[in-house]
């Protein structure tokens, strides 16, 4: 059976993420240092690396490897300022816009990530979510 399968099936949660590679889901040691306003966005950068570690089941870009893919979710605000437009899986070699750190190692593992962890992305990439986030 397809790897992809069985990893999907068996990371739905940051918590299933967390099973996976032996960490504790309850501890977040860094976010009480930080300020009130960025712990969210902090905690939920910190969720997805650790989804995207388990998705990714040990396979870690190889940045000096032009001929590797690498997959990344990006997202952009339609004109009225709430909710996502509409969402791309791009494929890169040597930079992203989003970080390293969340690139997938298939287009299939980067879609499954942007649908299951949507509100993740979202508590990420926006400081005040707009009203209507997401609907």
């Amino acid at each position: 059976m397809n790897k992809e399968v069985i990893i999907t099936d068996r990371v739905k949660t940051f918590e299933d993420a967390c099973n996976i590679l032996g960490l504790d889901p309850k501890q977040h040691p860094v976010a009480d240092l930080l300020p009130e306003k960025d712990r969210r966005a902090i905690i939920a950068f910190y969720k997805l690396t650790v989804i995207v570690r388990a998705l990714n089941e040990g396979w870690e870009p190889n940045w000096l490897d032009w001929n590797e893919w690498k997959y990344y979710n990006w997202f952009y605000l339609d004109s009225a300022g709430f909710g996502f437009a509409a969402t791309n899986i791009a494929a890169t070699c040597a930079s992203t816009s989003i970080g390293s750190q969340l690139c997938f190692k298939t287009s299939a593992l980067a879609r499954y990530a942007r649908e299951t962890f949507r509100d993740l992305y979202f508590e990420f990439l926006f400081i005040d979510l707009p009203k209507n986030y997401g609907k």
